[in-house]
């Protein structure tokens, strides 16, 4: 299981993106978990997190989130712009999964 969160403002654009992503999962039977929260959250979960995925509006933030996350061995990352833009749920579960498999090499 690999688990995928997503964090911005106050949780809103990025739980529409979440429901997106566990569907697109979902249809192509990938065992992953997908979740929202705002970024001020994201402590209470640092333990479960494979993925961090910060709302694009928040990549100046990705080096603070990397050091929080950093003994836990979680992959953080914004969110490209374009996609979360479109809602291109897909296209970020595609990013996510890439982070992970490359960190994992």
């Amino acid at each position: 299981m690999i688990n995928i969160l997503l964090a911005c403002g106050i949780g809103a654009s990025s739980g529409f993106m979440a429901a997106s992503m566990r569907k697109i999962a979902k249809q192509k039977g990938l065992d992953v978990s997908v979740h929202a929260v705002s970024k001020s959250a994201v402590p209470d979960y640092s333990e479960k997190i494979d993925v961090l995925m910060l709302g694009p509006h928040f990549a100046s933030e990705v080096p603070q989130y990397q050091e929080l996350l950093k003994d836990r061995g979680t992959v953080v990352a914004s969110i490209d712009p374009d996609k979360y833009a479109e809602l291109d749920g897909e296209g970020i579960l595609e990013d996510a999964l890439t982070l992970y498999q490359n960190h994992q090499k």
